[in-house]
């Protein structure tokens, strides 16, 4: 029993310092404009019980559905109530669930690689950044694992149980995100190139087929609202259209080719340094060693990683929480590297320098400058300005009891998660004919229509939303 103990005190260990990046002080950084529109889902779900798939805007609902238990541990069963800890606590939990996960599929390579490969991901930057963010990236990825181990399982096993497993998993992946299928087209293709075969006696066919069933039946599930709105499966042919259309077209979000390789190498902004250097090096060298030896694991993960880096890169649209996806594979490489070092003590100083430089990057990401533009993951991120939106519409709404607070803006996220719960709050795209009320907010780009259908005296500040984007908060003059 107490060896027992000992063999998997590694594994804990990394689990909870997994858990405590991903956990500690998650009210600290302000809602992005994404986390906040999806939280404000949430509420909807939380108050009343309905939730219907959106095709147009928004990705799978396992995000939200995940958020519920958590909300009714911590007695939150409306909008208003909801917090930041609570619907970050989601992908905190599930990015710790993917670093156990991975642990378990690095297991053919042994005890150390395997801790080893787990502790890279807990303490890789994008990987904690993202795991204290509410989108569903964190979530893809640990779901991805689950069906990676499950299918792993399967592959030695042949027991149908893990079949099932891998389906559940692939589920879970198309209940998330539109982009799901390419992951899993890569792990094929990556299994095709390492020519891996399994035995002739297995009823690999009906596997296959059981595995299927299952993912499209949990993808069915949660894309018809569990039975209660079955519209959303047929939206989501939909989605995988306007998911393509976002991913091709011209959606603002374009960047060169060699956005994802720059995250994890070395960039320069404001006077700060962002780099991954050490860790990428490490990553390279086990990819390059796989050719030389015999695991095929590696050999699939680093055909896996190429596969999904180039379609990454070659696709225009690109967002930083991407790079998410290539953070587990990368692990098992660097792992991989390290398990191939022909001394030990060199295997443990290269590991310790690796994870205290990605430790020392993730600090600075996730805590010291968790919003600051110049961080390349705080991707045009919410002003700390956001905050103090709250405090002046309620000074506003107690000092004149029937006004309304109005937003007047072609974009107001994240205020509307901000303003939840209080009452006579308006929100318009352009100004009405009557711009008076409480409070007046508007985008500088309104200011001057607003201004020109005021009545009466009103003090004017600024406030920033985001990045580039500011506010004109329009406050009437006591007489």
């Amino acid at each position: 029993m107490r060896s027992h103990l000992l063999r998997h005190l590694p594994f804990a260990v990394v689990a909870l310092i997994a858990l405590g990046l991903r956990t500690h002080d998650l009210a600290h950084r302000p809602m992005h404009a994404d986390e906040a529109n999806q939280a404000v889902k949430v509420g909807e779900l939380l108050e009343t019980g309905r939730y219907a798939f959106d095709a147009n805007d928004h990705h799978g609902p396992t995000l939200y559905y995940a958020a519920l238990p958590l909300a009714w541990m911590r007695g939150q069963h409306s909008l208003a109530a909801l917090d930041e800890t609570t619907v970050r606590l989601v992908p905190a939990i599930a990015g710790t669930m993917g670093v156990l996960l991975l642990a378990a599929f690095a297991a053919p390579l042994g005890r150390w690689p395997a801790v080893a490969a787990a502790a890279f991901m807990a303490v890789a930057p994008p990987a904690v950044y993202y795991s204290r963010y509410f989108v569903q990236e964190t979530l893809l990825v640990t779901f991805l694992l689950a069906a990676l181990v499950c299918a792993q399982r399967w592959w030695r096993t042949g027991r149908i149980a893990w079949a099932i497993g891998a389906g559940v998993g692939g589920g879970l992946m198309l209940a998330t995100k539109e982009s799901a299928p390419l992951f899993a087209v890569a792990a094929v293709v990556a299994l095709l190139a390492v020519r891996a075969h399994l035995p002739a006696t297995r009823r690999v066919g009906r596997d296959i087929l059981i595995a299927g069933g299952t993912t499209i039946a949990v993808a069915l599930v949660f894309y018809s609202s569990f039975g209660t709105h079955f519209a959303g499966v047929r939206d989501t042919v939909a989605a995988v259209g306007h998911g393509w259309n976002r991913a091709t077209g011209d959606s603002g979000h374009e960047k060169p080719w060699w956005y994802y390789l720059r995250l994890f190498t070395w960039q320069r902004s404001g006077g700060l340094v962002w780099e991954q250097l050490a860790f990428s090096t490490l990553a390279l060298i086990g990819g390059v060693a796989v050719f030389f030896s015999e695991r095929k694991l590696l050999r699939w993960a680093a055909v896996y990683l190429v596969v999904i880096v180039a379609v990454l890169s070659l696709t225009p649209y690109k967002t930083p929480w991407h790079a998410m996806q290539l953070v587990p594979m990368l692990s098992l490489l660097a792992a991989g590297a390290i398990a191939a070092m022909p001394v030990g003590w060199m295997a443990a100083v290269v590991g310790g320098i690796v994870l205290a430089a990605q430790g020392f990057q993730t600090n600075r990401v996730a805590f010291v400058y968790p919003a600051d533009e110049r961080n390349p993951y705080a991707y045009v991120h919410s002003s700390p300005d956001v905050r103090k939106f709250r405090a002046l519409a309620e000074t506003a709404l107690a000092r004149s009891p029937t006004q309304p607070v109005r937003i007047i803006s072609e974009e107001y996220w994240p205020l509307p998660w901000y303003l939840r719960g209080l009452p006579r709050v308006g929100y318009w795209s352009a100004p009405p004919d009557d711009c008076d009320g409480a409070l007046v907010i508007a985008s500088v780009g309104q200011a001057g229509a607003v201004r020109a259908k005021l009545h009466g005296n009103y003090r004017e500040a600024l406030l920033g939303l985001r990045p580039g984007f500011v506010c004109s908060v329009f406050t009437p003059a006591s007489p």
